[in-house]
C-alpha cells in the first residue's frame, strides 16, 4: 500500500514539472531560439512574436544570394 501511495505522489509531482528544454522558444523552422541576447556563436535573424531575437547558429545561417541585375 505504501508503494502505491509513493507511486501516486511521484506521478502527481512529475505531472507538474515542465518538459525539458523549455527555457527558449524555437524559431526559424525549429533551428533557432528566441532569446533576449544571442551568443557569440549565433547571429540575429529576425524578431520572434514576443519581440525577442531569433538567434541562429552561424553554420545554419542561409547565404544571401546577390540580386540579379535586370536592365
Amino acid at each position: 500500500m505504501a508503494q502505491l501511495f509513493l507511486l501516486i505522489v511521484a506521478l502527481v509531482v512529475l505531472g507538474h514539472l515542465p518538459p525539458g528544454r523549455t527555457e527558449f522558444k524555437r524559431c526559424w523552422k525549429g533551428q533557432g531560439a528566441c532569446r533576449a541576447y544571442c551568443t557569440r556563436q549565433e547571429s540575429f535573424m529576425h524578431l520572434c512574436p514576443d519581440a525577442s531575437l531569433c538567434c541562429l547558429a552561424y553554420a545554419l545561417k542561409p547565404l544571401r544570394l546577390p540580386k540579379p541585375d535586370y536592365e
